[in-house]
């Protein structure tokens, strides 16, 4: 057996040959074959595992991951075609002995997975807020940033003015266990805060509550985690989206989006604020500015 190439883009150029030479691939889906075996290695990377050593398992953990992620169910079934395809050129070209590719089923539409706004559904929720209601440039700040940075409802409404860094374009959050991390925010998220902080400064503000970025225009009291759901529920009503959608789904819509437009999956953990990327605990720190880039690169809220 052939020992494989230490540099993983030897892998990902040779099996991009693979796809255009040998299977006659079109550039669409070799694209995003791609991209599924640069999710793959990363994956193994930060396990510390090569591509000879994968079974099944491990390739049911890194779906898993893509599941947390929120990659959209259509996405995974095309991801096991993708892994499937790296597999049968690995095997090919005697890189690995087994295929354990052959094993893995593509997840059945239906399944309990996290559903998924698209751009245009979120862009209609953000248009059916009432302009002249007096929440209006709250709610909107609100879902831009529960989409555009993927908070959970709990570390938007505890969010607090001392952690927003407009100028930087950072906020910073401190979620599950209590560990803090820096999210990046795209221009869309930083103009609607901005607009919001204007007009909560002219508004009534409760002793106590000054801290918090997201109050109530008429008690200036702090945002209710109810209340969170009761406008997210009813804009996509207004949007006249079908599905339940909780502030959850924005977080799911964040990470999806970024994965399908190719966002490196490292940089999406530790902007979720995911310790573990499947069963075992990975924690990997990126610089401030890798994460900008990332956000700025991949989020559809920043692409022209």
């Amino acid at each position: 057996m052939r020992t494989l190439p230490s540099d993983s883009r030897k892998i990902l150029a040779g099996f991009s040959a693979y796809l255009l030479l040998e299977l006659g691939s079109a550039d669409n889906s070799r694209q995003a074959y791609l991209r599924d075996a640069t999710r793959l290695l990363e994956f193994l990377e930060g396990e510390g595992r090569g591509l000879d050593s994968v079974d099944v398992e491990t390739l049911h953990s890194f779906m898993v991951a893509m599941v947390d992620l929120g990659l959209a169910p259509r996405s995974l079934r095309r991801l096991v075609s993708g892994i499937r395809a790296l597999f049968r050129y690995l095997v090919a070209e005697g890189f690995v002995e087994t295929n354990p590719a052959l094993l893995l089923e593509p997840p059945q539409i239906g399944l309990n997975l996290p559903s998924v706004l698209s751009v245009e559904e979120i862009d209609a929720m953000i248009a059916a807020i009432d302009p002249q209601s007096p929440q209006a440039l709250r709610d909107r700040a609100l879902i831009e940033t529960l989409y555009g940075c993927g908070l959970r409802v709990s570390e938007a409404i505890n969010l607090e003015m001392g952690r927003l860094n407009l100028a930087e374009g950072y906020l910073s959050v401190v979620g599950k266990g209590s560990k803090e991390r820096l999210v990046p925010m795209g221009e869309v998220t930083i103009d609607a805060i901005s607009q919001w902080l204007d007009e909560r400064s002219r508004g009534k503000i409760r002793p106590g509550e000054e801290n918090y970025v997201f109050l109530a225009p008429r008690t200036g009291r702090r945002i209710t985690r109810m209340r969170v759901f009761d406008i997210v529920r009813r804009l996509a009503a207004d949007a006249g989206i079908a599905a339940e959608v909780s502030p959850h789904t924005l977080r799911h819509s964040f990470a999806s989006h970024l994965l399908e437009g190719g966002a490196n999956l490292r940089a999406i953990q530790q902007m979720l604020g995911h310790e573990s990327i499947a069963t075992t605990q990975i924690y990997i720190h990126l610089d401030r500015s890798r994460l900008r880039t990332e956000i700025l690169l991949h989020h559809p809220r920043n692409r022209k």
